[in-house]
């Protein structure tokens, strides 16, 4: 690819802060980025098995030129990794090598490796620094920053884990030339959900330049990952720990979170084709409860299938869906408390809330009208 310039961008967290470097060839320069917080110029590399066959020599070399001692720690691929025996298998291997607190355990893959090696960090003798060096646009623009990590449960994705911020994020857009085009896809319905829970400008660019992104132009690609950092980094340092308005980056995820639960949290539907559809879903939702316009409901739609993004029920795997099922899904949902059913909707393209205590009936009401079947019983 051609080179990018670089931008640094402050996540302000007071004694918790850090930056997110965005540029190219960054993981060649990791020895020099990243001596200073590997101050006992150890570290293990927690990656996935396609990672490490593209990327993992790179960085290796890059920091063991830099003075630092090097174990790589390769995981099977895929969403079902992200469990307790995934974690038990990493936390043994990683005092395996004897680890002690003042290592540091670099997060190098997707949201999958970076959720699963964060935590671990998070539980690692009480706790462990990380880096994340995401290696997909999804973990680029969402999951790498703001400290989420979580492994998914027989109940549902992410209900276990803990708030544990990561020391710096590398963020090399050179690595997104490796990845598949349906990997890119996915990505890129996070960064449309950025555009569509709060900056209408954003999104109107998306809208203009999206093609430019998926085909990873330099200059559109650069900005667009900017762009959705710059807009976490500001939410999460207001809002650390989800109490308040980080929830508007959850926009989509109720209804996704419940079709990965149906689908086994397998390769049949990725998280960000699951966010894709999520994202449709509720802004029709919100315009079937008078929250939002017909006319901004379309448009989020629009925008997302021409990205070859799924946005119906009918055209994902594991369809046709209960409708029952996927309500009770939901109801386990993080958000959710004792007003029940808690969704982020929304009053039109850019403007995005909480809406709390959302009624049962009138979400089965919906989802049967989505296509979902009539499953009361369940």
């Amino acid at each position: 690819m051609s080179a990018y310039a670089e931008r640094r961008v402050p996540v302000a967290l007071g004694g918790r802060a850090y930056e997110v470097l965005i540029g190219a060839g960054l993981i060649d320069r990791a020895g020099e980025l990243l001596s200073a917080h590997l101050p006992r110029r150890r570290t293990a590399i927690v990656t996935d098995r396609h990672v490490a066959d593209h990327h993992g020599e790179r960085l290796a070399a890059a920091l063991e030129a830099g003075g630092v001692a090097v174990d790589m720690v390769v995981l099977p691929p895929g969403e079902q990794t992200k469990s307790f025996a995934g974690l038990e298998d990493l936390t043994d291997r990683l005092l395996a090598l004897k680890l002690d607190r003042g290592d540091r355990i670099i997060a190098f893959g997707g949201g999958v490796v970076g959720d699963l090696a964060g935590f671990a960090a998070a539980v690692y003798k009480r706790g462990i620094d990380f880096i994340q060096v995401p290696t997909t646009l999804l973990a680029q623009v969402d999951s790498s920053v703001g400290g989420k990590t979580a492994i998914d449960t027989a109940a549902g994705k992410n209900l276990v884990g803990a708030f544990h911020q990561p020391a710096l994020v590398l963020a090399d857009l050179d690595v997104l030339a490796t990845l598949p085009d349906r990997e890119m896809r996915a990505g890129y319905a996070e960064v449309l959900k950025y555009g569509l829970l709060g900056d209408e400008a954003f999104f109107a660019w998306l809208e203009a330049n999206g093609e430019a992104v998926l085909a990873r132009e330099p200059t559109p690609l650069a900005y667009a990952v900017a762009r959705c950092v710059e807009m976490k980094a500001a939410i999460v340092a207001e809002d650390e720990r989800e109490t308040g308005r980080r929830a508007l980056l959850n926009l989509g995820h109720t209804f996704a979170h419940a079709l990965e639960s149906e689908t086994g949290f397998g390769d049949a539907l990725l998280h960000g084709e699951a966010v894709a559809a999520g994202c449709a879903l509720a802004f029709r939702f919100s315009a079937e409860l008078g929250f939002c316009s017909p006319e901004a409901a379309s448009r989020a739609e629009a925008t997302i299938a021409k990205a070859a993004l799924p946005t119906r029920l009918h055209a994902l795997a594991g369809a046709p869906f209960g409708a029952a099922r996927l309500a009770g899904h939901m109801a386990q949902d993080k958000k959710a408390d004792a007003s029940g059913l808690v969704f982020v909707l929304a009053r039109d393209v850019g403007e995005a809330f909480v809406a709390k205590g959302v009624d049962r009936d009138a979400l089965l009401r919906f989802l049967v009208a989505e296509g979902a079947t009539i499953d009361l019983t369940t």
